[in-house]
């Protein structure tokens, strides 16, 4: 998950792990994470609301968890679509960053997203290993 790139950088301010996302597990204009300040971001992450939130800048974490507003709605309804859609909890990913830190959480999701049959990393959007195409479940 991420090779030379940072922890910080592959996991947004809401939690999402973006060394699992499409964008960053792909070939070709592969995405550099979320706190990258690349070009190459998808605009929807470079205008992301979250990322951008007013609140979000005053805190010291620079994660949601840490907002005097949290969990706010915006958060709710990207945790509603992410764990209906992609099996994954975006509160969870909170609560596990707070209590274990960015290095321990980044350490559950390496075993989370880890591809059974060959050991590379299962796309979250996708559902499947990207390198064999094995399906996660």
């Amino acid at each position: 998950m991420g090779g030379n790139v940072s922890a910080l950088q592959t996991i947004a301010p809401c939690g999402i792990n973006c060394g699992v996302c499409y964008a960053f597990l792909r070939d070709k204009n592969k995405c550099p994470g979320c706190q990258a300040e690349d070009k190459k971001k998808p605009n929807h992450c470079s205008v992301c609301s979250i990322k951008n939130c007013e609140q979000l800048a005053l805190t010291t974490s620079k994660f949601c968890f840490d907002c005097p507003t949290y969990p706010c709605k915006r958060l709710k309804q990207l945790d509603k679509r992410y764990s209906t859609k992609y099996n994954t909890r975006i509160l969870d990913n909170q609560m596990q960053i707070k209590n274990l830190g960015l290095e321990g959480f980044v350490e559950l999701e390496k075993v989370k997203w880890k591809c059974g049959e060959c050991g590379n990393t299962i796309c979250m959007h996708r559902g499947y290993c990207l390198a064999c195409e094995k399906n996660k479940c």
